[in-house]
């Protein structure tokens, strides 16, 4: 089979936050930016990998969602539990200090992990979870 990966999506509760962290933060392209408000679909991703996005996207926004359902996945959210990606770099150490001086919440620096991978983990506005695998 032919499958690669399109896109990935991640939740936001802020698209300006949201939009601020992956272009201005972690330096993606935006692709697209639909809806308006609250209700906005972002597609951002790496200017050299065109065939590869993040949808940035209102949770919960389908109809078929239950309120029971949308409190869930909003308290999720606060805790940070509910969405998250591993990006991957060949110079964690840079990206990471970039990163950080931005302002990104830190929630793990550059650790060998006991797995065999070195990576660190930042949070997005929204509370999605970035992991930044060291390439080697």
């Amino acid at each position: 089979m032919d499958i690669t990966i399109h896109t990935t999506v991640l939740p936001h509760d802020d698209p300006e936050a949201s939009l601020a962290f992956y272009r201005d933060v972690l330096g993606f392209e935006v692709r697209s930016d639909v809806g308006r408000g609250a209700m906005r679909w972002i597609t951002v991703g790496p200017a050299d990998q065109p065939g590869t996005s993040i949808l940035l996207a209102p949770p919960a926004a389908d109809p078929g969602v239950t309120d029971d359902e949308r409190r869930t996945v909003a308290a999720m959210m606060a805790k940070g539990t509910y969405g998250w990606i591993l990006l991957a770099t060949r110079n964690l150490d840079d990206v990471f200090e970039k990163v950080r001086a931005r302002d990104a919440e830190v929630v793990q620096e550059p650790t060998e992990q006991p797995y065999g991978v070195r990576d660190c983990a930042f949070r997005d506005p929204a509370g999605n979870m970035v992991r930044i695998q060291e390439v080697r």
